[in-house]
């Protein structure tokens, strides 16, 4: 077994769209960013990538490299996938959160589950996203964060 820790922090801006999970969530801003800017995916992808020492998101997908322009980041979680199965290892379990003061996030925590689940090639039950604020005392108002750890399991 292995396990990894991801993390990843964008800042909130006016127009922009707000994507987490690959969800896109109503809300009059959304994160700055290279790629479609998504924190969770992202904080997964890092998590995937040093549960098998293979660097992090930004060795993989440069911000320097135009073809990552935009692009929608469950495209990259799907390489980092394969790159998994490459190396024969298999989702055990997922946790991540979620920290923002605005927009509350419930309502669309289960699509987020599904589409991660999805992109993994594991169990919906595998798979478990939580949000919360930082009540008004860190980045959460200016900002979005996300962190995700991972048990990888050989096959």
């Amino acid at each position: 077994m292995r396990i990894g820790y991801g993390y990843d922090v964008h800042k909130l801006e006016e127009n922009r769209k707000l994507i987490l999970g690959g969800v896109e969530i109503p809300f009059e801003k959304g994160s700055e960013g290279h790629s479609d800017a998504d924190v969770l995916i992202h904080a997964v992808i890092d998590a995937i990538l040093g549960a098998l020492a293979k660097g992090d998101i930004g060795k993989l997908f440069p911000d320097s490299d135009d073809s990552f322009k935009d692009i929608d980041s469950r495209i990259l979680l799907r390489e980092v996938t394969n790159i998994m199965d490459e190396a024969v290892y298999k989702v055990g379990n997922l946790d991540a959160t979620i920290c923002v003061q605005e927009p509350k996030l419930q309502t669309y925590i289960q699509q987020m589950r599904k589409n991660i689940a999805s992109d993994l090639h594991t169990s919906f039950s595998n798979i478990s996203i939580k949000a919360t604020t930082e009540e008004n005392l860190g980045i959460s108002g200016k900002g979005i964060s996300a962190t995700a750890i991972i048990l990888l399991r050989s096959l």
